[in-house]
């Protein structure tokens, strides 16, 4: 299976020429956080089954993807004096230290890639935590609903009431879970702190670590963005947006495009949520009139006017073929001007149907 991974999507965009200090520090850091917070390969000095799943797909999937058999030796074997003769003595690996042996080992090669692949590794343990995590979540529900009080029951012979063991309430499985998850934005937050530290433009969010363009948009757009569009409902959002950035970042074509596309799939579904979505829409336009018709009031219509516009100038002409028409390209300046745009409103509309708040 296809595993997207950091090394190729950024593959043409040089992150570092140079391999410092600060970015061998910054490797040793973010495999700690996966091996010792993330997903620890040992429980009470023992191999727990949790670690060896996690750190088994974590190097069969990285390596495929690079086309390795394995990251580094999985097998070792020397000889020793015993009894005066030598003795040979062999053994596997556990998989862990395969993937700490090959991520803190010497550069051979490009700097740049040899960085790319082993924050790809980074990347991949941080997404199947948060996959992992996310599949518990949509489960957590059903399984507190299931719960039922325990009950005391006589024996059948002799009179005598065995106790049953209560399972957890639907308020501890809520409590487990939100620990859970915060544990995990914790690790979120501190790699994120490390990128800064080595002087690294890259952020982590929601499976993937991308390159930040802009510190403070990071900080009031981008971060608060892909908080809110974590949650499943909001997927394509959040994956149209991954790809505009993607595109800019590698100098790909028409990464506004993806961003419009963003845009215009948290209009529909905040109009289908409310019940405004007739069926009768041929485009965006009409559904931002569903959003700011006086009866709805979503928006005001200056801001209707304002979103259609984007379309029209942003979306439109990279939607359909030019023909014998000169391609349509928007410069790097109005490129970042339009995802920032996207973004913003995103966040601002989510923010507003979450809140079921009108704009006066």
């Amino acid at each position: 299976m296809l595993v997207d991974i950091f090394a190729r999507r950024y593959e043409k965009a040089q992150l570092r020429a140079s391999f410092e200090d600060c970015d061998k520090r910054l490797l040793v850091q973010a495999f700690r956080i996966l091996s010792e917070d993330i997903a620890p390969y040992y429980r009470e000095g023992k191999e727990s089954e949790y670690g060896v799943k996690f750190w088994t797909r974590l190097h069969n999937d990285l390596s495929r993807e690079l086309g390795l058999k394995e990251l580094s030796p999985l097998y070792y074997s020397y000889t020793v004096p015993r009894n005066g003769s030598q003795q040979q003595v062999s053994g596997k690996y556990t998989l862990v230290s395969v993937c700490e042996t090959w991520m803190n080992g010497p550069v051979a090669g490009s700097i740049d890639q040899h960085i790319k692949e082993r924050l790809s590794l980074v990347e991949l343990g941080f997404r199947y935590r948060e996959l992992e995590l996310r599949a518990r979540a949509a489960t957590a529900k059903i399984e507190a609903a299931m719960s039922k009080p325990a009950a005391s029951a006589p024996l059948a012979s002799g009179g005598r009431f065995v106790v049953r063991s209560k399972p957890p309430t639907s308020a501890f499985l809520e409590q487990i879970q939100k620990s859970t998850e915060q544990n995990f934005q914790g690790n979120v937050e501190e790699l994120n702190t490390r990128f800064k530290q080595a002087g690294y433009l890259l952020n982590y969010h929601n499976g993937f670590i991308q390159i930040v363009a802009d510190d403070l948009v990071q900080q009031e757009v981008e971060t608060p963005f892909w908080q809110l569009v974590s949650d499943g409902r909001w997927k394509n959002i959040d994956l149209d947006m991954k790809e505009a950035l993607d595109l800019r970042d590698s100098n790909g074509r028409d990464p506004a495009w993806y961003a419009a596309k963003s845009l215009e799939s948290a209009i529909k579904i905040i109009s289908s949520e409310r019940g405004w979505t007739h069926g009768g829409e041929k485009g965006a336009a009409n559904y931002i009139e569903n959003l700011a018709s006086k009866k709805n009031g979503f928006l005001e219509p200056w801001e209707a006017e304002i979103l259609k516009e984007y379309f029209k100038s942003v979306r439109n002409p990279f939607g359909h073929g030019p023909g014998g028409g000169e391609m349509p390209t928007l410069s790097p300046t109005q490129t970042e001007w339009a995802i920032e745009f996207a973004m913003s409103w995103i966040k601002a509309l989510i923010k507003r149907h979450q809140n079921n708040v009108k704009p006066s």
